[in-house]
């Protein structure tokens, strides 16, 4: 893992942004205050004991594999900013909407929400990149992270790879998903996003990252708001969710599985 200097104030923007043009993430270290935090994590708290929504068949929730013993635990909501108001509230809070600001020059606007709770003994995900091409997938796809809890190497916390970003898309950019080889990356670019509750990461959507198993005894929630430039398609959020359902359902059939929703 590379010893990266990563800017930790939250007050200096510039630098953070300077780092994330050159390395394609950046940290911003207390955005989000002890008060806030707490009221992520209440509301965090009671969307998860929502039996109605967690359903294998809810394209809104995502599964992860317990890595000790192979049962399919729920991992995510996606979209999540429809369920609570703080959440809502969350991905439209004027400190994001600053960085959005002076990360693209103009205003940011969310294309894409989740809450992934990450529970002990969830698998991560493998080394891959955001951008997917579909017709309305924008170049300037960023996501910004905040961390609900402590995020570090033991409970699977986000790698990305430095300065690959700047590479584009390294597979095919055919619309579908890829996982990416490890022999394409230098792992020696891999910096950990080692978070404390209310610090912020965000990172491009071309940056290559993945995260390991949680092989704590606690949560490692963290809010997925991924947001486009206003130039770069504008409010594209409900088309996002129409086409990545018919991506999904698309998915699912190929396995048998017909009785797919959303809800």
């Amino acid at each position: 893992m590379s010893h990266a200097v990563l800017p930790s104030q939250a007050q200096d923007f510039d630098d953070t942004v300077q780092h994330y043009h050159a390395n394609g993430f950046g940290i911003v270290r207390g955005l989000f205050s002890s008060d806030e935090i707490a009221a992520f994590d209440a509301e965090a708290r009671q969307l998860v004991k929502r039996e109605d929504l967690i359903e294998t068949n809810n394209l809104r929730c995502r599964w992860q594999t317990d890595a000790e013993t192979g049962a399919c635990i729920f991992d995510a909501f996606d979209p999540i900013v429809d369920l609570g108001a703080v959440m809502a509230r969350a991905a439209n809070d004027p400190k994001i909407h600053a960085l959005l600001q002076i990360l693209y020059g103009e205003r940011g606007r969310l294309f894409k929400d989740k809450l992934i709770f990450k529970p002990p003994g969830a698998s991560g995900y493998a080394l891959h990149q955001d951008y997917i091409a579909w017709p309305t997938f924008p170049h300037s796809f960023l996501t910004v992270i905040v961390a609900l809890d402590v995020a570090d190497s033991q409970s699977g916390c986000t790698e990305v790879f430095a300065g690959m970003h700047k590479q584009g898309p390294l597979m095919p950019a055919d619309g579908m998903y890829h996982e990416i080889p490890s022999g394409m990356i230098d792992e020696r670019l891999g910096v950990k996003l080692q978070l404390s509750p209310g610090d912020v990461a965000f990172f491009s959507g071309f940056t290559p990252h993945r995260s390991g198993v949680n092989r704590s005894r606690r949560w490692r929630r963290q809010l997925y708001f991924s947001y486009n430039a206003e130039s770069d398609g504008g409010n594209c959020r409900a088309a996002h969710y129409r086409e990545y359902h018919g991506w999904l359902r698309d998915r699912y059939a190929e396995y048998g599985r017909t009785e797919v929703y959303f809800a």
